[in-house]
């Protein structure tokens, strides 16, 4: 069973969880101001936290290419439209996103006054290389087609004008390879606890970090 331990994050200002043994990227290599990631020690797993700009209507909106846009959206409505906007957000034009469960609204114990957000899609890079996400951290590029389930919770802060993400990325090249059918359901178990932990843990230490 998965053993997740507390961490702080940007300068203790943040505080959650990480799974035991997982690495700090920023040890290994420079990792931008705006994110924090941590590497599994066993497989090509990672999870990162990002505090982006809150998205806003008129750009959650552009995400729903497919759907009318509608003056009185209501506010969930525009909340997933942003979870699809950040998704996209890391694939290639080529890539395709598939939704395997969709946003669900979760109650964030530790910030109550916050909309947030949990689901998994699979993005699958359809030409040589990878996810833009996947190649900020320096991975090898690959010639097949890579499906990676991600798994995400999106946490809107409305007064700060800050949309705190969690993605844990699951490729499955490593497992395909080997027919390791089991070790895919396992990981991605693995994912799917962390976000449940984050769910119940994350905390906003120092509202500051905003400012």
């Amino acid at each position: 069973m998965a053993k997740f331990i507390t961490h702080e994050f940007y300068g203790s200002t943040i505080k959650g969880v990480i799974p035991q043994g997982w690495i700090d990227a920023s040890t290994l290599r420079e990792v931008p101001d705006h994110q924090e990631i941590f590497l599994s020690a066993t497989t090509l797993s990672n999870q990162i936290i990002e505090i982006n700009q809150r998205v806003d209507r008129d750009e959650a909106l552009s995400a729903t290419r497919t759907q009318p846009l509608s003056t009185d959206s209501l506010p969930e409505t525009i909340d997933k439209a942003a979870i699809m906007y950040h998704l996209h957000d890391l694939c290639d034009e080529s890539d395709t996103l598939e939704v395997l469960v969709p946003a669900q609204k979760v109650p964030m114990q530790e910030i109550p006054k916050a909309s947030a957000y949990r689901g998994v899609v699979a993005l699958t890079a359809t030409k040589m290389g990878q996810h833009r996400r996947e190649q900020r951290e320096g991975q090898t590029q690959g010639q097949a087609a890579l499906t990676t389930n991600c798994h995400y919770l999106l946490v809107r802060l409305e007064e700060q004008e800050t949309d705190l993400l969690v993605f844990v990325n699951v490729p499955s090249e490593e497992f395909d390879a080997r027919g390791d059918v089991r070790g895919l359901e396992e990981e991605n178990k693995l994912a799917e606890g962390l976000i449940g932990e984050l769910v119940v843990r994350l905390k906003v230490v120092d509202w500051g970090l905003f400012a």
